[in-house]
């Protein structure tokens, strides 16, 4: 991903030094997913499209504060040139927020509904055909959509809201170094472009939660069993998923007791959207947020070992703007 300031290999040693164990892969990875998956004839394996834009223009992230969740991810996508960059006249987008779990916004374990109703009404402004919402929850799916004021904002600014069905998985062919084979959620192949919003927060088994992570939201299959080599999975993930954006949401961050939460104790406002083609990059923005170093957080470490982006942000020269 162009030069950066830091090598991979000096990168590395201070990783090390942070005590991140990233981890060899050894046969434990039969715990998540039998390498040797065989599909049937009904399961034939889909493949899943590159949704980045083509190109190398600038900027590549945007980073928006202010006192609306609505007019600061509408100002960050607007700092990296307008949605019509990303999205094309006839384009079926889809958005994956975080809609996981029971709670209302201002506990922060969900996405800002603010935040995706603004960025459905972009979509269709910038020409789009349909705009999908979707997410699968880890509680019930109905309560989240209701509780989290996703479904209704989402389908207020017109977007077709989709709970996941069983029947609408399929095996599809991740090829990670522990994803082999995995039960995917079909709405990517419907897809022209795919923009990823999760919100920011603590997490008890990743230590953080953020955009790469945030593809959970898409795979059935047992989510415990995806916890097993947490680090290495995430990063098989975003080596599968290229999406055409990321919006990270910090407009409330949840600073403990995630991923769930539950207590207005443990959210901190930061009033803050970050926008980025660059999913390693974002997030990487993201963990000081926490008042931590990208190289705390394996998945992170991982990507950037992998080239999926560059973990030192502020070489993407953000635009920083104020609302």
């Amino acid at each position: 991903m162009g030069d950066n300031n830091i090598d991979r290999r000096e990168f590395l040693k201070r990783a090390a030094k942070a005590g991140i164990a990233i981890g060899a892969v050894t046969g434990g990875a039969f715990l998540l997913h039998n390498r040797d998956a065989v599909i049937s004839a009904g399961e034939s394996i889909a493949k899943v499209k590159d949704f980045r834009i083509t190109g190398d223009a600038l900027p590549q992230m945007a980073i928006a504060k202010g006192d609306s969740p609505a007019k600061i991810v509408k100002a960050a996508v607007e700092g990296m040139g307008g949605m019509k960059r990303f999205v094309s006249r006839g384009d079926i987008v889809v958005i994956k927020p975080n809609i996981g779990w029971d709670r209302a916004p201002e506990q922060a374990a969900n996405t800002n509904p603010e935040v995706v109703a603004e960025t459905v009404r972009l979509c269709y402004d910038a020409g789009a055909k349909k705009v999908i919402v979707t997410d699968m929850s880890c509680n019930d799916p109905r309560r989240c959509f209701f509780r989290s004021g996703i479904g209704k904002s989402a389908k207020d600014a017109g977007a077709d809201v989709q709970l996941p069905k069983d029947y609408k998985f399929r095996k599809m062919a991740i090829k990670g170094d522990v994803l082999k084979v995995w039960p995917v959620y079909t709405v990517i192949l419907e897809a022209d472009k795919i923009i990823n919003i999760p919100i920011a927060k603590h997490h008890n088994h990743s230590t953080l939660t953020l955009g790469m992570k945030n593809w959970y939201g898409l795979l059935g299959g047992r989510r415990k069993d995806l916890h097993q080599n947490i680090h290495m999975s995430i990063a098989d993930l975003a080596s599968f998923i290229h999406p055409t954006l990321t919006i990270i949401d910090a407009y409330r961050i949840l600073i403990k007791n995630g991923p769930q939460g539950g207590s207005i104790r443990d959210v901190r406002m930061m009033n803050t959207v970050a926008v980025s083609t660059d999913p390693v990059a974002v997030d990487a923005f993201a963990t000081t947020l926490f008042d931590k170093k990208p190289e705390e957080i394996g998945y992170i470490v991982e990507a950037y070992k992998r080239g999926l982006g560059n973990i030192n942000y502020t070489e993407l020269k953000p635009v920083i703007i104020s609302t």
